[in-house]
């Protein structure tokens, strides 16, 4: 016992010889080989996962895989591609694109290990707590994960991403390296690679790229759905900032001197974005329409999207589009003859259809041609909506009075309980509900001031309007200021269409990719966003507006729509729109047999009926002039003659010949 007392130990903790608190503080020593130990067993780990990982075959882009769309009823619609690409040698691609690149992704390329740490550990922690993930990686990296692996944003992924980005820099040359980054990357407009990249955005091999054009295609690397200057004004602005930046950074780098920098003051416009001849007519965008629901449900990326392997299932009804494209065709070559006027140039069409039970969208027009007219009429948010907004007006004010009015009741178990507005009458509703038939400006003004012009947005935007086309709060809010989309009004109608119930529009039902299904498209249950007999209170006034627009018989075996908004000749306002909810079919007959329901007279509307509701779509119908480059819309005196009052009855005349159609 003698011999082993006075033995040290290996670790000596707690420390012997020691009092109190200092025999719980541990040595230097301690410290020290702690940490060797640390750094000696992550050196060790690290060792092992370099050896285990090696560099895996390529990922040949998804397979090039086509991307197919499907229409409702399960046949396909179209199939969008393989993957765009033309590899070609670092001697077909001019310095002057390579310093670009290299500037704006990756400034020390040439002399770093392959790798940033400061990057990985950026991304890392960013994905721990759920923050965007991209950033920070080096061009080899990139170069990796383009490819080698796939695009998911993962702790595993990133990495592998970091291990063979290492492998990769000690075994290839950087110059073969760039070649493979600048081959592999995406440009945006289904471009994979410099070549592709150049002839989509100016028709040209890459080799005769300039310095400033070189510039633009760099910018593009950061993301081209925010830098593409053709797909919108903002991504336009950003476009030239970061054209401007990388051209600075190159002389900041010494790339490029102050005297060539200086030649580049004008930036290089690319070309419009065209479409594939297999997305002509009308596929175009409704493939556009989708996939702005596929990114917004899934967080997917054109970038992705273009990788290809998708199978999407749409909302779209294969007839229903080719009705509505046969209506607007038919009024346009019935009653526009631009030979003859000049108001009749440049008329465009747009329109959706949105069912009111789930907020399928089953049919739009978008313009022309895709091919040929590249903006979504269907989509756009440059519209004035005119009188066509003033049922939100009306709506607001009874949805006022719904809540703030109290009914006398003889059950004491339910004090206060708020009348139907269906059921008590209100004179200043009824003025209004009049103002709306008659197509009266100055009552909406006044319920403007009266009601609160926040409370009439606020309505808009739960029954289906998106805030971000809401025009400013002042005076004229209420006579239709805003510009909502053709398919935002149609889903907004589908509200009062539908008894006061809204279902958010959708275009994709489902999606797989590589056989398994894509999450993100599971639908909300619809949404009580306005009384039940407030909506009807409306559609009977919008059904006035039905009568008066179309001029229907009794006898029509239609009826009029039960739900009809439209602007006036007396708006003065650079559109004209119709919407309007067709009338159900009487239980026991077919489609459009016998007259519409919803309540003629004003307030004589039962609560808890849903006219027009299930599967007869709302369709929004706009007509506007506007001149390819210009800023403002024209003005639409005399389209299509005297006869047709600023041209306002051409929209009704689309959706009634839709319905005809049918």
């Amino acid at each position: 016992m003698k011999g082993t007392k006075g033995r040290r130990r290996f670790i000596d903790y707690p420390r012997r010889g020691r009092e109190g608190l200092r025999r719980w503080l541990p040595s230097w020593r301690l410290w020290l080989g702690t940490l060797a130990f640390g750094i000696l067993s992550l050196a060790g780990l690290f060792a092992f996962v370099y050896a285990k990982i090696d560099i895996p075959n390529e990922n040949e882009l998804a397979g090039q895989e086509a991307t197919v769309y499907y229409w409702a009823d399960g046949s396909q619609m179209v199939s969008v591609g393989a993957v765009n690409r033309q590899n070609i040698t670092l001697d077909k691609v001019p310095d002057s694109v390579e310093n670009a690149v290299i500037s704006a992704e990756n400034a020390t390329f040439y002399s770093d290990p392959g790798v940033s740490l400061q990057g990985i550990g950026r991304a890392l922690v960013n994905m721990v707590s759920g923050e965007e993930t991209q950033g920070g990686s080096t061009i080899t990296q990139q170069y990796v994960k383009n490819t080698y692996l796939s695009q998911d944003q993962t702790v595993t992924r990133k990495l592998r991403e970091f291990i063979i980005a290492l492998k990769v820099s000690n075994q290839k040359s950087k110059r073969d390296i760039l070649r493979g980054y600048l081959n592999t990357s995406w440009f945006g407009r289904g471009s994979y690679g410099i070549q592709a990249a150049a002839h989509a955005y100016y028709g040209i091999d890459a080799k005769k790229l300039s310095p400033s054009q070189g510039a633009l295609l760099a910018a593009t690397l950061k993301g081209a759905d925010q830098y593409d200057p053709g797909l919108s004004k903002a991504n336009h602005r950003r476009a030239v900032a970061r054209w401007r930046w990388i051209l600075d950074r190159q002389v900041a780098t010494g790339k490029m001197s102050r005297e060539e920098r200086a030649k580049y003051r004008t930036f290089p416009e690319p070309r419009p974005p065209s479409k594939p001849t297999s997305q002509a007519g009308q596929i175009g965008y409704l493939v556009d329409v989708a996939n702005k629901f596929i990114k917004a449900d899934t967080g997917l990326t054109d970038k992705d999207l273009a990788r290809g392997g998708y199978r999407v299932h749409t909302t779209f009804d294969k007839n229903r589009t080719r009705r509505l494209e046969k209506a607007v065709n038919t009024v346009r070559r019935e009653n526009l003859d631009p030979k003859e006027r000049t108001a009749d140039t440049f008329v465009e069409f747009g329109a959706a259809s949105v069912r009111p039970r789930d907020g399928a969208i089953v049919a739009l027009y978008g313009g022309a041609d895709a091919t040929r007219h590249f903006s979504n009429n269907a989509d756009t948010t440059a519209v004035p909506a005119g009188s066509a907004f003033k049922p939100f007006v009306l709506a607001a004010a009874l949805q006022q009075q719904v809540e703030t009015t109290p009914q006398p009741t003889d059950r004491p178990e339910e004090p206060g309980r708020a009348v139907p507005v269906a059921w008590r009458p209100d004179h200043a509703a009824e003025d209004l509900g009049s103002a709306l038939v008659k197509a009266q400006n100055p009552p909406f003004v006044l319920a403007g001031q009266r009601i609160g012009l926040n409370r009439i947005r606020d309505l808009a935007v739960a029954a289906g309007l998106r805030k971000e086309s809401m025009a400013r709060l002042e005076q004229t809010f209420p006579l239709g200021t805003s510009a909502p989309s053709a398919i935002r009004m149609a889903s907004a109608y589908t509200t009062f269409a539908n008894g006061g119930l809204h279902a958010d529009p959708y275009a994709v039902s489902a999606m797989t990719h590589d056989g398994r299904a894509v999450h993100g498209f599971e639908r909300s249950v619809p949404q009580q966003v306005l009384d039940a007999g407030v909506a009807q209170q409306v559609t009977g006034a919008l059904e006035g507006v039905g009568w008066r627009t179309l001029g229907l018989p009794a006898a029509k075996p239609a009826g009029p729509p039960v739900a009809a908004g439209r602007t006036e000749p007396g708006d003065r306002m650079k559109s004209a729109w119709f919407i309007g909810s067709p009338p159900p079919a009487p239980v026991g007959t077919g489609p459009g047999a016998g007259p519409g329901t919803g309540g003629g007279n004003w307030g004589g509307v039962r609560p808890g009926t849903t006219p027009g509701a299930g599967d007869e779509p709302t369709t929004a119908v706009t007509m506007f002039r506007n001149q390819p480059g210009a800023p403002d819309l024209l003005p639409l005196q005399g389209v299509g003659g005297p006869r047709t009052g600023l041209g306002t009855s051409l929209p009704p005349k689309v959706w009634s010949a839709c319905q005809d159609a049918s």
